[in-house]
């Protein structure tokens, strides 16, 4: 399994962008994946995460961009999404995403970054004041 994180850069403080992860090897209908960062100086930490879940999909993001932040799939496309509006300079960090080998993630084991196997390399997301 290959993810392929894209769509970072540098934005203004209020702006917007949408990280791309492609994924290759797996399809992802059912895969629980996950957004983490990683700022400089600072241990990675968690994002959102999109979860599969007795049929139906859960998702569940971090207090500090919960309603700023919408983590997204295509399936068909076999990507998923991390839309990011209203940016904030603290928001500045390398993004990851990741996913597992098909463990069905509860809420709280999805935040935690060792329930991941499979990682992209980072997309830098660096937001100016």
């Amino acid at each position: 399994v290959q993810l392929q994180a894209s769509g970072g850069g540098l934005v203004q403080a209020g702006g917007s962008l949408r990280l791309s992860c492609a994924v290759s090897g797996r399809t992802i209908n059912t895969l629980d994946m996950g957004w983490f960062r990683q700022a400089s100086g600072k241990e990675r930490e968690f994002v959102a995460a999109i979860m599969w879940s007795g049929g139906s999909t859960v998702y569940d993001y971090a207090d500090y961009v919960k309603g700023r932040f919408t983590i997204s799939r295509d399936n068909a496309k076999n990507t998923v999404y991390l839309q990011m509006n209203s940016l904030k300079p603290e928001d500045t960090a390398v993004y990851y995403c990741a996913t597992d080998r098909g463990r069905l993630l509860t809420k709280t084991r999805a935040r935690n970054p060792f329930e991941y196997d499979y990682w992209g390399q980072g997309t830098l997301v660096t937001v100016s004041s």
